[in-house]
């Protein structure tokens, strides 16, 4: 890579966030498109008329549509461009992975591990991503990834139910939003004691709703204070991800906010690689 900084893609499974930074790593641009056509341009449009950066480095989860795609869109703007997909490694810019069989690991939570990391120097940390699906990693002060948990996100939970009962309805993620906190029951409320507290909802589909959001945060909770316990040290709970708004307001436990550790991690991924580091 050569010091014109990089083009860093999050590919997930409901929307690509990107992030144009310079050498240093600090971003210039950025943005995010749902996988639909009608919110990305099909030509060139989408990327700012910069100079061409050095490289590309991209997280793809989504397929290999999406990436057939996001070259597409590479190509209408910098044909040229050296691009490179990343995977999980072994060890890479001070994380060292604990999967058994490490490439296994999904390039969007090996690179949002490296960010991390790197946010939060020298901490113990939880980190619960909210998106298509609900990610958690327990991540050592000194680096090393001990293993996560994986479980349906809001939204999956309940179309899910929707499609699978013969009575209950299929909530989109807008809609359902609308519900939680309003007046007749949800996960929230209208003020700070509601707002961390369950309330029973009085329809079906307000009871989807919060019954979702909440075992989102059950499963947060839980998971934080047991691996306080077997570590018997504090853990910083850190929180990210789509779906995190719907989250954060009834979890009872202490967290920080970060929506960016895919894309900080790419960024130092891109910086490794540009000194010819490895690990």
């Amino acid at each position: 890579m050569s010091g014109a900084g990089s083009l860093l893609i999050d590919a997930g499974n409901s929307r690509v966030k990107w992030a144009l930074v310079d050498a240093q790593g600090k971003q210039q641009h950025g943005g995010a498109f749902a996988h639909d056509a009608a919110h990305a341009p099909a030509g060139g449009g989408l990327w700012p008329q910069v100079a061409q950066p050095g490289g590309a480095w991209i997280s793809n989860v989504a397929g290999e549509a999406v990436a057939a795609r996001i070259d597409r869109l590479i190509d209408a703007h910098w044909p040229d461009l050296p691009r490179t997909t990343i995977r999980a490694q072994t060890a890479q810019c001070g994380v060292t992975n604990r999967y058994t069989t490490p490439s296994q690991l999904g390039s969007d939570r090996w690179a949002g591990l490296i960010g991390a990391h790197a946010a939060f120097p020298g901490e113990n940390l939880l980190i619960a991503t909210f998106g298509t699906a609900t990610t958690l990693e327990a991540l050592r002060a000194d680096g090393t990834f001990e293993g996560g948990l994986i479980a349906p996100g809001w939204a999956l939970m309940m179309r899910s139910l929707g499609e699978h009962t013969a009575q209950l309805p299929t909530l989109d993620t807008h809609a359902a939003r609308g519900l939680l906190g309003a007046d007749g029951g949800g996960a929230g409320g209208n003020d700070g004691r509601d707002a961390r507290r369950a309330r029973f909802a009085t329809d079906t589909p307000r009871s989807l709703s919060a019954g979702s959001a909440l075992a989102q945060a059950a499963l947060i909770e839980r998971a934080w204070a047991d691996l306080q316990d077997d570590w018997q040290v504090p853990v910083r709970l850190v929180i990210g991800g789509g779906a995190a708004d719907e989250v954060t307001g009834i979890v009872k436990v202490p967290h920080t906010r970060h929506d960016a550790l895919v894309l900080a991690g790419l960024a130092l991924i891109a910086a490794d690689a540009s000194t010819g580091r490895v690990a």
